[in-house]
């Protein structure tokens, strides 16, 4: 039973952690193409106060964790963290979420290690788009990955694209079609306001919906899955043919707050309630300084404590966080 429990009732089991915040393409939705401004590596949690930081939530109810970054497989000897996360007592589900550039030469490691899901953000199977979007040749490479982890026996896995209006339309039918044909479940993320030069805007977000009547036009009709968690941010579907299952993460449209269950910790060791939140609350100090756990714990319930309703993406009121996605973790 998790302790973890804000002020609207909701109960938090859930923490992303940011091994870093440097990656090895420059998705333009994401970090600027050049002069990105990287934490200092001795600003960084070191795998031991990552492991001290999970042990501390797990005693208070944390149940899953995933690993993000920046790309987090650009984190030196990443397998060792998963090593050390699968064994904390609690811990019932660990993830990891890479754009899977140099996963085909790790996936057996990270497998050995613990690792058994994995989610690969791929926005297109085109080469020149992915070169667009990502400013990167990689797409090879990134198929390579995928295909490593199919065949090593990693499940589920999922690939997350990102919907920006006017530009992957194109991808959607197709993402889909590979989905079905590998095994593989799709997720469609609609284009959140988490872009470091300011790029969103509201008529750039291809919709859920939109997304659905595509699948459906071109495929086949889709039926919402029943019984899923309620508290999954991706609301999921399947090919009533029975031939697969896509998923949309509707941030912007159908807006999930009032079920979530996570928190976030960022590779500079601050703890945030929301991925848009303007406050933090500030570990790392503590972790480094040898403060005692408790005064961790106090610091992660005091976090989830001011937890605000939901971010406010379609009012007036809204305030993009401080941070781009990449310092923030995916």
């Amino acid at each position: 039973m998790t302790q973890l429990i804000d002020t609207f009732g909701r109960g938090h089991d859930n923490l992303r952690i940011s091994v870093t915040d440097r990656c090895n393409i420059r998705c333009f939705y994401c970090m600027p193409e050049e002069n990105v401004k990287f934490e200092p590596r001795e600003h960084v949690l070191s795998f031991e106060e990552i492991e001290r930081f999970v042990r501390i939530a797990a005693g208070l109810g944390v149940r899953k964790i995933r690993i993000t970054g920046g790309e987090p497989l650009v984190r030196k000897d990443l397998p060792t963290l998963i090593r050390k996360l699968s064994a904390v007592p609690g811990i019932e589900d660990l993830a990891l979420t890479t754009n899977a550039v140099l996963l085909a030469a790790h996936a057996q490691e990270l497998y050995d290690a613990g690792l058994r899901r994995i989610n690969i953000h791929l926005d297109t199977l085109d080469r020149a788009r992915f070169k667009k979007i990502t400013r990167r040749d990689e797409l090879h490479r990134v198929l390579e990955g995928i295909e490593a982890c199919r065949r090593i026996g990693y499940g589920p896995i999922k690939i997350n694209a990102v919907a920006v209006k006017n530009l992957v339309e194109p991808d959607i039918v197709p993402l889909a079609r590979f989905g079905r044909e590998h095994g593989i479940e799709i997720r469609y993320i609609e284009f959140m306001p988490l872009d470091a030069q300011g790029l969103w805007l509201r008529d750039k977000v291809l919709s859920a919906d939109e997304m659905i009547a595509m699948l459906s036009r071109e495929i086949g009709p889709l039926e919402e899955i029943p019984d899923r968690d309620p508290r999954a941010p991706a609301t999921e579907y399947r090919f009533t043919d029975g031939i697969g299952s896509v998923g949309f993460i509707a941030s912007v449209t159908r807006p999930f707050c009032l079920n979530c269950n996570r928190l976030r910790l960022t590779a500079d060791g601050k703890v945030r309630y929301c991925l848009f939140a303007i406050e933090e609350t500030d570990v790392h100090g503590l972790l480094r300084g040898g403060a005692p756990d408790e005064a961790v714990a106090d610091a992660i319930r005091s976090c989830v404590g001011g937890k605000w309703i939901g971010h406010q993406i379609n009012s007036q009121q809204f305030v993009p966080p401080p941070r781009p996605m990449y310092s923030i973790g995916g």
